[in-house]
């Protein structure tokens, strides 16, 4: 019998099977293994350096690998799962069983853009107040955190924010407001040079970008955030209910 063309097995490319070899060989190697090099992959696998060199990267990317410049390529550390919750970076690490820990990178008033004046209501040009902090969990740096705020809805809100490590505990007792809700999205975008440096990965390397609209009871917007993670080594939970 003539089988149809549409009706065949599709054809598996040959850096697939390369990447199930190494599925197979990550799987039996504790993180921080190294892992053969292209040249003795090609060797042993018989094909070529191209398709090694496909297969890892896109191990590297998945998260499964991790390369080090200059020493080699490893078995990378398992993935932290992150939950989403309407709740300040501080309690959420504590409830997911981690200890966070916050960098201030810059702070101060800035002229709002068309984007973010409308994020939070505003005119363009308005003062806003912008907050960059690196954020570790366990001591290892977890995400870039760029939040834009109202300068004259929060006052002084600077001097009180050098003094705590929660921005939300700071609008909740000095300014009676409260996030209860927010509009959040899920991007992936490569990692510029300083990203790279600060979250110690890749020029280049996948990222996952969260950008977070929150809002009061009353339903207006109380702060517009934009997060950068690396995508090798979290994976974001969500839990949902039907509606």
């Amino acid at each position: 019998m003539i089988v149809a063309a549409d009706e065949r097995e599709p054809r598996e490319p040959k850096y697939y099977a390369v990447k199930r070899h190494l599925l197979d060989l990550i799987g039996s190697l504790p993180p921080g293994s190294l892992v053969p090099t292209e040249r003795v992959l090609t060797v042993e696998l018989g094909t070529s350096r191209t398709t090694v060199r496909q297969a890892l990267s896109e191990l590297v990317g998945e998260g499964r690998l991790v390369r080090r410049q200059g020493s080699g390529t490893y078995v990378a550390e398992g993935k932290i799962s992150w939950p989403l919750q309407m709740t300040s970076f501080t309690e959420q690490a504590a409830a997911a069983g981690y200890s966070a820990t916050t960098r201030l990178l810059d702070a101060g008033r800035r002229r709002a853009g068309d984007e973010v004046a409308v994020r939070l209501g505003l005119r363009t040009g308005a003062p806003v107040y912008l907050v960059e902090r690196l954020r570790l969990v366990d001591g290892a740096a977890m995400a870039v955190e760029t939040s834009h705020l109202s300068a004259a809805r929060f006052p002084g809100l600077m001097t009180r924010l050098r003094k705590a490590t929660s921005l939300y505990r700071v609008l909740e007792e000095a300014y009676g407001v409260t996030p209860v809700s927010a509009e959040e999205t899920i991007e992936t975008a490569a990692a510029s040079p300083r990203e790279a440096a600060l979250l110690d990965t890749d020029t280049g390397a996948p990222m996952l970008v969260l950008s977070r609209h929150s809002f009061d009871a009353d339903g207006q917007p109380v702060e517009w955030v934009r997060s950068w993670y690396r995508g090798d080594r979290y994976t974001f939970v969500a839990r949902l209910a039907a509606p």
